[in-house]
């Protein structure tokens, strides 16, 4: 088996180590924290394979803590992260033997790819084997969810909330979920709101139906359509979501390799599953998650 890759953060932002330390714990990484450089040279005994660290820091700044850590474990990559540095930083950086330097806000994917790249330039062969889909989807307490008989108005609210990071700081960045997952009053999910079923409720009524005789056409013409978006998402609005919903995703099994998902993605037309686990449904994988994993794949 592949032995799980160690990495030191080093940041003396609380929120920002944690949030860090979350994602990336989901991803499979082994995430150890340090405030500050002291305790990061002290970790250093905990032996990681790769250390991110932060320039900006009180006492010891990130350029010292680099060169002290250099001197102790020369082969060790250091991953720079700032979001106050220039060129000359950047320069004096690399200069001391960083692997590489990126600047705050950094988005997390990248941040993992950099991890990844700097273990296999160091000739380091972990995680070598393919993920399940358990390691690349979105838990479950992660994705928004909705009551069934709540109003459409207030599903509005919380899918627009869903476009924004759920990340505690906003120095780290992630993809938007765009879809709310929609559940009854047991929590058991029971269908999926996306901008699709929204866009669908508000077509009117007699588009769906058979075509009028010649003499009414022109009432079913667009230029009478001026002000029916507004009208028509005004009606809607109080109705309860259940009303509108698409059905819930279909589902796949936690333990479920990707190349199956990206399958059933694609022959169901579907651009997310439900994953479950224990009979019950403990996250969502995306589309979006598996191209992330593909870019991931690829840098390796």
């Amino acid at each position: 088996m592949p032995k799980q890759i160690k990495i030191l953060m080093v940041d003396d932002e609380e929120r920002f180590r944690e949030a860090t330390k979350k994602i990336l714990s989901r991803k499979g990484f082994n995430v150890i924290l340090a405030e500050d450089g002291p305790e990061a040279l002290q970790k250093l005994s905990l032996d990681p394979d790769v250390v991110v660290l932060d320039i900006k820091m009180p006492g010891m700044d990130g350029h010292d803590v680099l060169k002290k850590i250099k001197a102790r474990r020369e082969d060790i990559p250091v991953i720079m992260l700032t979001g106050h540095g220039g060129l000359p930083s950047a320069e004096e950086a690399y200069i001391s033997g960083a692997f590489d330097y990126l600047a705050k806000p950094c988005d997390i994917e990248l941040l993992s790819s950099r991890i990844m790249d700097a273990c296999r330039e160091m000739g380091d062969d972990a995680v070598v084997e393919e993920k399940p889909v358990s390691e690349v989807m979105v838990p479950l307490e992660e994705y928004t969810t909705i009551p069934e008989d709540g109003t459409v108005k207030h599903a509005i609210e919380e899918l627009l909330a869903s476009f924004y990071s759920k990340v505690s700081t906003n120095r780290l960045m992630e993809t938007g979920h765009r879809s709310v997952l929609v559940v009854n009053r047991q929590q058991k999910v029971v269908g999926i709101l996306t901008i699709a079923d929204l866009l669908q409720a508000i077509m009117p009524g007699y588009l769906s139906t058979p075509k009028p005789f010649m003499a009414d056409a022109i009432e079913f013409s667009p230029m009478f359509w001026t002000g029916m978006f507004t009208r028509e998402l005004r009606q809607i609005g109080g109705k309860e979501v259940r009303d509108i919903m698409s059905p819930a995703p279909l589902s796949i099994p936690e333990s479920a390799n990707l190349m199956e998902a990206a399958y059933m993605m694609i022959h169901s037309k579907l651009r997310r599953l439900l994953v479950t686990g224990n009979d019950k449904v403990v996250g969502v994988i995306r589309e979006q998650d598996l191209f992330f994993e593909m870019k991931r794949i690829l840098s390796e």
